[in-house]
Parts: C-alpha cells; structure tokens; sequence
C-alpha cells in the first residue's frame, strides 16, 4: 500500500474502445493487488483489473477534458481512462508502474491470494497431476527406459526435475559426462513414449562442440537413445533453430551435433526464430489487433509485415516433423534448440498433442503443459516478465504453443474436448501470476520459494469449471479423436486469431459465439432427451395398468356373462350406448324405446382418483369410450335457425 499515492479518485469515465464517444462515469479505487472501477449508474458495476497483468501505462498529453490514461495488460485488454485532473493521473500511472512491476517474489499475486481453502485442501490441489502416472500410461518404466537417480536434489542439472527417465543402458557416468558436454546440463532424457512404434521424443540443449570438440559420453548417450526403439537403425536429431544460427553458435563453442562422430543420427534443421524475433513479431500483429476499421489493405500488409503467422508454421511444421518420424517411420527422435527451454519445449508439446489422443482432452492437456513446460523448466519469470526484470529476456513462447493449438482446432473442430475460451484462460493465468503452478522458472526454483505450500494450483479450479471450457462438437469415438492428427500446414490454411489479438472484438463476439450457441444446442437437447425419456416411463406404467384393467374386466365379463345384454340392431340412438333398456316388458308389456325410464346402470366416464398415472382419471379418448352422447345432444340441423343465428 505504500506504493499507492492515490487510492481514490472520482469522476473517472471509462471509454469504450468501439465507440469511443460512449464512455460511462465512475470511480476509480486502488488497492495493493486490483485496479477496481465502480460505475456511478444503479447497476454499479465494476471491473477489476488485476495489477500483475498490466503490461504497460501510457498517458498521452492532456485535453480540456481532462488527462487519458491507457492501460495495456499483458491479456492485450485495453483500458482507457479519462481522469479530470492530471495531477491524479499522473500519482496513478506512478503507482501503477509502481505495483504492476513487482522487484521480490514475494510481491506477487499468488502470495496474498487466499481461497476459501484449507491445508489439506490445499495440499491435495497440488497433487492433482501426477507426471510419474502420466508417464506410466505411456508405458514407462519398462525393460528399455527407467527413472534414473542421477539427477536427485538436482545435482547434475538444477534446471531439470529430479524425476528424469533414461534409457537403460546409460550409466551414470555417460550421463554425467553428456550433462558436461550439453548446455547448462540439460543431457538427452525422454519426454514422450510412443506405445505403438517403441519410437521415443527425447530433448535437450545444444552441444558445447565448437568447431572440433566432441565428447564420447555424449556419443553413448545418443547411442543408448537410439537402441532403446529396437526396430530402427537409425535416429533424427532436431535442430529447432535456423541452420545459420546454429553455426553462429560454434563461435562461442557450441553448436550442433556432427555426423561423422554420431553415428546412425540424421540431422535436420527446422529454422524457428529465436525469442527476440518473435517478441518483436507479437509485437506488430497486436499493432495488427488495434486497428480500428482498418481497410483489407491494412490489415494484409500489417499482417504480413508482422511475420507471426510464418512463425506459428515454423512452430508447427517442427511439431508434424517429428510425430510424422514417431509415428510412420517408428524412428526416435532428439529435440533440441539452444538451451532447451523454449523451441524445444514447443516442438515437444505440439508433437506430443499430434501423436497422442490423451493430450488433447482437457485434463490430459492440462499434464502436457505441467510435463513439457513446467517439469522440464521453461523460464516463465523472465519470458512473461512476472519480475521488473531485463526486457529483452520476455518472449511469447508459450503464447505461440497455444496458438498452434488454436490452429489446429480450427482444422480438427471434433478432435479437442477443450474449446478456445480454455486457451484464453490458460494463457491469462500464465500472466496473471494469481496460482503459484507457473511462478519462477525451474522446479528448484519452486521448491525454494516453498510454493507448494504458499500459493495454490490453478489445476483443480480449471478442472471444477471445465463445463465453461467443453467442445460441444468433441466426441471421444470421433475419426478426429482417435489416433494421429495429420495437419495441413500450407500457409492459406493459417489464420489471424480474433480471439487473442483483438480483444475489443472478442468482446462483442463472445455474446454470439458459435461454441456457446452448439452449447446451448447441445444442453436443450438433452434436456429434450430426458423429458422424451420420462414421457416413455410413464407411457409404460399407463399401458402396464391398462393391461390389468382389461384382464379385471374380461373376469368380471366371465362372472356377469348370465346378464342380457342389448342386440346390436337395437343400439339405433347414441343413448343406447350409455342406458341399459331391459329386454323384457314391465308387467308383460314392452316399452317404447323413447319412453323416459330410469336406466339399471350408467357409465362413469370419470374417476374421482388423483393418481395422474391412473388410467380411470385419463381423457375420453384414453379410456377408450367417446362420450357421444354430449354429441348426440348438441346435434341438430345445419340448416337451422339457431345455428344460422
């Protein structure tokens, strides 16, 4: 709070970013955690906008009607601001660069934020992904692949997990000496299994070869690799960098792998941006977002300006590489980039969600992210700026991931069970730094800072709304569903992602989503469904009462079957269904048929029963009787007068 010059100020008007000359008045509230506007109108809404994920203020010169103040969140929402005096404008951009840049971790959300949870609750939350079960439904361990021990307390690799899984026939001491021989440590270890093929996703950082240097462990690591899939001779190692970059690396004595000290590997170079390329290309397609009515022209040449699009095939294009190499040759493959956080990391991910039906569920998406990104130590601190850190660090790798996703969905619309909204938030809770799953940027880092124990996992509140979050065209037993995703990745069938990028539109759109009206579909029918299904039960106790009715009536029939009953040609009138004429003449004389008498017996039509399931206490018709003798009493002439009246 001691950040905060100015906790209150009135008459703020917030302004529609649509129509700007709509905008409504306010007042603006700073706390140490939340920006909260409080409209003056009786509604009194209010928007919360949470400090951490203010990317940026801006405060262009002042007007006579007062001063703007632009907020930018990392989430590309926009909020504009008009404060009547600019001395209250300028202590707010102060304070607000002031709490969206936090210098300590401890600062952060995720600290002072506090469901209605307790310990054991708590605790519970962050075991609700398991990786070494993940890693067990893909088959491993097994007699070619087992956790090895080399890496406890982080000994060998600090920005590894301590759980890694190798093959069996690495000692330690190849292990180690490849750790030696790789940047930062980060040796070859298995991140995906491939049941059907044995073929296996391995990953790592590049090689500290330089020009001529070469290590034997290293070798022998990448040997081990290749024979742990028996039914290939072979293995492809995947640079996931432009070869030219590669070779700029040798001169600070790195690089790649040679292939005439590997044997049996292929190399091949896949050509993915590095993080500085890409954070000035996410750069222009939000410029691309922000434009208001733009003309066709505009918008192609800012969106061919911008690059994102060939890097989201590159990204790609790495992703159907390798699940092609898994999949139909059934050969392994090593993924690496420079250090093995980032390229590596989304080649990884997207070939793993091609290959493999799991991952594209919601819950088994949820363990590609904590496997692939958070396991594996993806530097989320520095590339999403959770600290007021060195600029140049921030990039949008993980942005990038999931838009290949989205990309994917929009070719595959059965096969995710997640729809676009569940990106959204995923992508907004990485900013947000609200749960503790992706603070800091290695799994030591984590268990340093104790955040187990001091924040809470996103997981379980992801899970517990899921039904916000479902693909209503999803089917487990659709083609798409099943099996591997074979993309198309010609560059007509990339498109611009309204969603993400222009959220002023994403706004309005979100009212009449497709997947919300399939949603809303989906729910009626069902509904319909049950009703359909009650109507039959209750058809089925109304025919099964039915049915012992009638086997009452045709035993009473057999204990009345003595009774005279009417001849057929007497029954000329519709009374005659109803009263009962006796056959035989009162004292030897016979009765005309018109003579008023009192009948032996009526038909009741209606039962006094309150049992809507009784059939006595149906309609006419459902008993079975038609009461023709309202009918016969109403019938006259057409021709009448009182009917022509």
């Amino acid at each position: 709070m001691e950040h905060i010059r100015t906790p209150k100020v009135e008459n703020v008007r917030l302004i529609d970013r649509l129509m700007p000359r709509r905008c409504v008045s306010g007042t603006l509230y700073l706390s140490s955690t939340h920006t909260i506007f409080v409209e003056n109108s009786d509604s009194r809404k209010e928007t919360w906008v949470l400090h951490s994920l203010v990317g940026s203020i801006e405060r262009p010169p002042p007007t006579p009607s007062g001063s703007l103040l632009v907020i930018r969140c990392k989430n590309f929402q926009v909020f504009q601001l008009l404060v009547p005096q600019e001395k209250d404008c300028v202590d707010i951009q102060s304070s607000l660069t002031r709490l969206s840049r936090p210098e300590r971790y401890t600062e952060l959300y995720c600290f002072s934020f506090q469901p209605n949870l307790d310990k054991e609750e708590r605790e519970k939350a962050w075991s609700f992904l398991d990786l070494r079960s993940e890693f067990s439904r893909m088959g491993i361990p097994s007699n070619l692949w087992h956790i090895t021990p080399a890496n406890h307390e982080y000994r060998v690799c600090d920005t590894y997990p301590s759980e890694l899984y190798v093959p069996k026939s690495a000692s330690p001491g190849v292990i180690v000496g490849s750790a030696k021989f790789r940047s930062r440590g980060r040796f070859p270890v298995l991140s995906y299994f491939h049941r059907d093929t044995s073929a296996a996703v391995c990953r790592s950082s590049q090689p500290l070869s330089g020009f001529s240097a070469r290590s034997l462990e290293d070798e022998q690591m990448l040997q081990a690799v290749m024979k742990s899939n028996p039914a290939s001779e072979y293995m492809y190692v995947v640079d996931t960098r432009p070869k030219l970059n590669a070779m700029a690396n040798r001169a600070a004595g790195k690089g790649y792998e040679n292939e005439d000290h590997y044997t049996n590997i292929r190399l091949h170079f896949i050509g993915i941006e590095n993080i500085h390329v890409m954070r000035s290309s996410q750069q222009k397609i939000i410029d691309v977002g922000d434009m208001r009515a733009p003309s066709m022209g505009d918008f192609l040449w800012g969106l061919e300006n911008s690059g994102w699009l060939k890097h989201i095939k590159a990204v790609l294009d790495a992703g159907v590489f390798i699940a092609k190499a898994i999949a139909e040759e059934g050969v392994s493959v090593l993924v690496h980039c420079s250090d093995g956080w980032d390229r590596t990391a989304q080649a990884c991910s997207v070939a793993s969600l091609l290959l493999d039906p799991h991952y594209r569920t919601i819950k088994g998406f949820m363990v590609l992210i904590e496997k692939d990104w958070v396991s594996f130590g993806h530097k989320f601190s520095h590339r999403y700026a959770h600290l007021d850190g060195d600029p140049k660090e921030v990039s949008p790798v993980l942005d990038q991931f999931l838009e290949c996703v989205w990309q994917l969905m929009e070719q595959f619309p059965c096969a995710f069970e997640f729809n676009e909204r569940f990106l959204l938030q995923l992508h907004t809770q990485v900013h947000s730094c609200q749960y503790g799953n992706f603070i800091a940027n290695s799994q030591k880092e984590r268990r340093d800072l104790r955040i187990n124990e001091r924040t809470h996992s996103v997981w379980p509140h992801l899970w517990q709304n899921r039904a916000d979050f479902l693909n209503p065209l999803y089917r487990a037993d659709h083609p798409q569903s099943k099996g591997v995703l074979r993309p198309v990745t010609t560059p007509y069938c990339f498109k611009f992602w309204k969603g993400m990028y222009s959220p002023a539109e994403r706004s309005v759109a979100s009212r009449q989503s497709q997947s919300d009206c399939l949603s809303a579909v989906r729910e009626e029918s069902q509904q319909l469904e049950e009703e359909l299904n009650a109507h039959q039960e209750r058809l089925a106790r109304l025919v099964g009462r039915m049915t012992s009715r009638d086997t009452r009536m045709r035993n009473g029939a057999t204990e009345h079957a003595c009774r005279p009953t009417l001849k057929e040609r007497e029954l000329d009138s519709p009374q005659d269904y109803f009263t009962c004429v006796s056959p035989t003449p009162r004292g030897g004389k016979h009765i005309p048929r018109g003579e008023s008498q009192a009948p032996p017996f009526t038909l009741s039509l209606k039962s006094p029963s309150s049992d809507p399931d009784d059939f006595s206490a149906s309609s006419d018709l459902e008993s079975g009787v038609a009461d023709l003798s309202s009918h016969a009493s109403s019938a006259k002439d057409p021709d009448s007068d009182e009917n022509l009246a």
